[in-house]
Formats: structure tokens, C-alpha cells, sequence
């Protein structure tokens, strides 16, 4: 199997601390909905919230999943994640290692929306 490299992508999410967001993309993970997430980072954000200007530390987790898939991942990022607006971020990827892209496809589901495929 040879898969498009527009087929994958890399979805960036920040979170309030390790811990949740370990927790939170083990779930992703065992739902299929991501192959894996990896580098969960502890970084620093300054952003303006409701017109003050914050200074916090969060933790940053880059998955790898199917371009198809990322409409889903934010949805359930939306539904469990505890901000009122969780940075969710999709980036396409332009080249890859075709066998690690295969295991991107191969380790996550089918969209939800995309109807189950015929019996032969």
C-alpha cells in the first residue's frame, strides 16, 4: 500500500498539563482516531484571552492521523478538552516515509461520515 502524503497530516493541540493531555491522546489513540501522539512538551503561551494578556504554561502534543479524520479530533477536542477554545491545528504534510504513512492509515479508522464499504 503507497499512501498519498496529503492523505496524513500532523494536528498540533495545547492543553493545561501533561497529564491530561497524556490521558486525552491515549483516548485518541484507542478510538483510532489517531495512529500516535508524540512529543508531549511542556511549553509556555503568551496570548491575549478576553482582553488581558496571559503568560501560562501548557503542554503541546503533535498526532498523526488522516487528513479525514481531523473534523473528528477537533470535535472531540471541543467536547472533553477543559479550555472554552482549545487550539487544534492541522498541518499538511508534503513528503513522508512511505511505510510510516502507510502505518498512519493503517493504525486509524474511517471517518465516521464516509459510508462503510460494500460487501463483494
Amino acid at each position: 500500500m503507497r499512501t498519498d502524503p496529503d492523505e496524513c497530516c500532523e494536528v498540533i493541540i495545547t492543553g493545561p498539563d501533561a497529564k491530561w493531555m497524556a490521558a486525552f491522546t491515549r483516548r485518541l489513540v484507542e478510538d483510532r482516531l489517531v495512529a500516535c501522539g508524540h512529543n508531549l512538551t511542556p511549553i509556555r503561551s503568551i496570548y491575549r484571552w478576553q482582553d488581558a494578556i496571559e503568560d501560562e504554561t501548557e503542554t503541546r502534543v503533535a498526532l498523526h492521523t488522516r487528513t479525514s479524520l481531523v473534523p473528528e479530533v477537533i470535535e472531540r477536542t471541543n467536547a472533553e478538552h477543559p479550555y472554552e477554545v482549545p487550539c487544534v491545528i492541522a498541518t499538511p504534510l508534503v513528503a513522508g516515509n512511505p511505510a510510516y504513512l502507510d502505518w498512519i492509515v493503517a493504525e486509524t479508522r474511517e471517518p465516521a461520515d464516509r459510508p462503510a464499504a460494500l460487501p463483494n
